[in-house]
């Protein structure tokens, strides 16, 4: 049996005899002098070997014989082949793991272009109120559509036997109404009826200036923001892809996030991260997540500005698992809040492990978009090569990393291994972190060389962080009855929500 290398492979492909060649005139393979330099340029014998093993059975003699009327699919396959294992090779020796002292390439620089000028969309000539700033969440138009909801399902439970006093709740009164609740949310008390109550020393004369109590407590009982009549046609669905869980809170909610993105253009910075918003309803959609403050909730996928806390879009979590890309939930919560229309391009994105992948940081380089996060060596094309890789043993401050195009794969060590990707910054560029250490029975502060990926993860990456923040200060959220109304109260929280560095705007 005749062996061949990968070079004697390749020439035997390209230069085929006349008597074994069977093609028609339609099926002609023609190379040129260009093609078989491309092949031989990529042919280094001493790294770029193909199997032998591979290389003598497709070209043995009884196999040529045998398919001898297919022999042009069969040289092709051959030349597939030998590309193949010539680039698998390439990669194989050149991801491996380096050291800080190993220099690393500068990655492309994404020009920032955003879509609009930063910051607030606002006119400075003109008076901004609280209560005009609100409107442009809660517009007369939503609320006049939220007014004809909750009167609707007022109705409807009066006609099913529910016994309260009902009038059509009007704009305005509906304005007074989430008036009421955001002054709940600054003056706390220890029950609803405590605000109207006048026998005590500490007596609350503002609400039973805005509306009785009772009427409050029947607008509370009745607000939705959906008809029910359309709830009822939705409900049949259940069980069908047609079927929408978000039915009840979509009119509102495509109101808040279209005014989010309209409303203030964010800085060069962003952050991906989940949002809970407390509630123990059985739907079907809340959610339990260990290491958050509110463990039990709903889970919204949140796009915040790193420098403020703004909420820049959001989606609700509703526990389905169609996938619209086919690339899994992680892939596309990022990408549906990423849109280059509204933003534009060079934008910087900050996610945490549960997103990260190779995968989705090299679409959104495609996209124009750079990336950064830490990652779990256990997804999918992360490198999984131990060779001089970090260790247990291996001392606080070492670093290892792995340029793989516009990826660059980091590991630093500092009290436990972290794992960071990135397609914006290189590996390592002098950066320094300082630690405590004990050291003799004696506590010192210790410099470190830190990668440049998670020095700027670290300064980054809090943005939904600070929004939680900023919503938990006055929040709006209280009991409530029914799951969608926790949805709503979050809707107000959003709009009520300031970004501290424009506070004079705001």
């Amino acid at each position: 049996m005749t062996r061949y290398t990968g070079a004697e492979a390749l020439q035997f492909v390209l230069d085929t005899s006349d008597e074994e060649s069977t093609f028609s005139s339609e099926e002609e393979r023609d190379y040129s002098d260009d093609d078989r330099l491309y092949f031989e340029e990529r042919l280094d014998p001493a790294v770029d070997r193909i199997s032998d093993e591979n290389v003598a059975c497709s070209l043995s003699p009884s196999t040529a014989t045998r398919r001898k009327r297919s022999n042009g699919n069969q040289k092709e396959n051959v030349a597939k082949r030998a590309k193949t294992n010539i680039q698998t090779s390439n990669k194989e020796s050149t991801l491996s793991w380096k050291t800080e002292t190993d220099i690393d390439m500068v990655p492309q620089t994404l020009r920032f272009l955003p879509a609009r000028e930063l910051g607030p969309q606002l006119s400075f000539a003109d008076t901004h109120t609280p209560q005009t700033l609100f409107k442009m969440f809660f517009s007369e138009n939503a609320v006049s559509t939220l007014c004809h909801n909750t009167n609707a399902q007022a109705a409807g439970a009066i006609a099913k036997g529910r016994k309260f006093k009902w009038t059509d709740v009007s704009i305005s009164e509906m304005y007074r109404y989430i008036g009421l609740v955001f002054y709940m949310a600054m003056v706390k008390v220890s029950s609803i009826k405590d605000y109207w109550r006048q026998d005590s020393l500490f007596s609350l004369p503002f609400p039973a200036t805005i509306m009785a109590r009772e009427r409050y407590r029947t607008i509370s009982w009745n607000v939705h923001m959906s008809h029910p009549d359309a709830d009822k046609e939705n409900d049949r669905k259940r069980g069908t892809p047609e079927h929408d869980r978000l039915f009840r809170v979509k009119p509102l909610m495509e109101t808040i996030r279209h005014a989010c993105k309209s409303i203030y253009h964010p800085r060069r910075n962003l952050a991906v991260d989940e949002r809970m918003v407390a509630c123990k309803a059985h739907t079907g959609m809340t959610q339990y997540m260990k290491a958050k403050p509110t463990r039990w909730g709903f889970k919204l996928f949140v796009l915040a500005d790193s420098s403020n806390g703004y909420t820049l879009d959001f989606s609700v979590y509703t526990g389905k698992n169609n996938f619209p890309t086919g690339h899994g939930l992680s892939y596309d919560a990022v990408t549906s809040l990423l849109d280059c229309k509204v933003l534009g391009s060079g934008y910087h994105v900050y996610m945490d492990n549960f997103y990260t992948s190779p995968k989705l940081l090299k679409d959104l380089f495609a996209m124009k978009f750079g990336a950064c996060g830490t990652y779990r060596d256990n997804r999918k094309d992360c490198p999984r090569d131990t060779t001089n890789s970090l260790s247990k043993k291996s001392a606080r401050g070492s670093i290892r990393w792995i340029r793989d195009g516009p990826l660059v794969f980091v590991k630093w060590m500092d009290t436990r291994e972290v794992s960071v990707c990135s397609t914006i910054q290189s590996a390592y560029t002098g950066e320094t972190v300082q630690r405590r250490v004990k050291t003799q029975d004696t506590w010192r502060t210790i410099t470190f060389p830190c990668p440049a990926p998670v020095t700027a993860y670290n300064k980054h990456m809090g943005g939904v962080d600070l929004s939680d923040q900023l919503l938990q200060y006055y929040t709006a959220q209280h009991k409530t009855m029914k799951w969608y109304r926790k949805i709503f109260l979050h809707f107000l929280d959003i709009a009520a929500t300031i970004p501290y560095p424009q506070r004079a705007i705001w």
